[in-house]
């Protein structure tokens, strides 16, 4: 490509070749100004398409994991995704961050995570999913801005501004769409399920808190090990009674899909969001959520076929809204 162009150049060039005059100085801080401006939108613009990658991914393993739960216990779901987390994080937590050793306090607060933020959303949510819809429970995990913002009030007795009491608004009216579809059967899912699957918010919004404590005193891949490793302990006594059901491993799909959800929801969506944040405007990440209901509903409705009603566009709408209300960064003053 390289001797074409520079063929093409020649045959436009004409006979006489036009001898070479370096640019004035000023030009060429103009033309450096502008290579780096346009070198910085291209940075922002990738860490945009990471983290929009990240959560559509969250969202698509919804309905993965309603996939999965059908073929699968929930618990050995669980345990085997841990599993497969822990073999790779252990060699890339080496790879980037080197030996980490978090301090006592910190582990002890890795393990409530844990507790919260893997064992408890992500049993929740499976034994949801095995009852309401992957749509209902896409929809209902685009409450976690105004949960978490609800939990820093009442928890950390954190003030919040009226706009994030809106977004807390917002999720309560969304709620309510998803109940009425239940009550005007617009659905296929279940109260009790879309209960299990709100329960699981609360714990990931737990995990979101208790993540404030120890923020930056340990690097981000290994904590997620550390993290892993705990629920993989936590979920063995639950995972031993059930080792017969991994015979479902032997059909090829079930297996493909569980290792496309452990990895992806354990390492790639780990390894893209912190990858965009490290490139995107400050604040501006949060938007980005909204790609998790979205998707969500995109994979529920096209790939598993579930329905989508008039009830189901309003609470995405109302949802949606509260998501990008609580997570849009604020207006700098001055």
């Amino acid at each position: 490509m390289g001797a074409v162009f520079r063929i093409r150049h020649a045959l436009h060039a004409g006979p006489v070749p036009r001898p070479y005059v370096a640019a004035p100085p000023r030009r060429q801080a103009a033309r450096l100004s502008l290579a780096s401006r346009r070198g910085d939108a291209a940075r922002v613009w990738l860490a945009y398409s990471q983290l929009a990658l990240s959560m559509a991914l969250v969202g698509a393993n919804v309905g993965v994991a309603k996939l999965l739960a059908e073929d699968l216990p929930v618990p050995m779901i669980l345990g085997l995704r841990c599993a497969l987390a822990v073999a790779v994080l252990w060699p890339l937590a080496r790879a980037l961050e080197g030996r980490v050793r978090p301090s006592r306090g910190v582990l002890w607060n890795l393990a409530w995570q844990a507790a919260f933020g893997t064992a408890l959303y992500n049993l929740a949510l499976l034994a949801g999913l095995r009852l309401t819809t992957a749509l209902e429970a896409g929809l209902i995990l685009a409450t976690l801005p105004a949960v978490v913002a609800v939990g820093g009030a009442l928890w950390l007795r954190e003030k919040l501004p009226p706009r994030q009491w809106a977004a807390v608004a917002l999720a309560a009216f969304g709620m309510g769409a998803l109940v009425l579809a239940r009550v005007a059967a617009e659905g296929h899912g279940s109260a009790l399920g879309n209960l299990l699957v709100f329960v699981g918010v609360c714990g990931e919004a737990m995990y979101v808190l208790l993540a404030r404590r120890v923020a930056g005193q340990v690097p981000v891949v290994t904590a997620s090990l550390w993290m892993q490793g705990f629920s993989l302990l936590m979920l063995a006594p639950l995972c031993l009674p059930l080792l017969g059901s991994v015979a479902a491993l032997a059909a090829p799909e079930v297996a493909g899909l569980l290792v496309f959800h452990s990895l992806t929801s354990s390492v790639l969506c780990l390894l893209l969001w912190y990858a965009g944040m490290r490139r995107a405007p400050a604040g501006i990440a949060g938007v980005f959520t909204a790609f998790l209901p979205a998707s969500a509903a995109a994979v529920a409705v096209l790939l598993l076929g579930e329905p989508f009603g008039l009830v189901h566009a309003a609470g995405f709408v109302l949802l949606t809204g509260s998501l990008l209300l609580a997570t849009w960064p604020a207006r700098r003053v001055g």
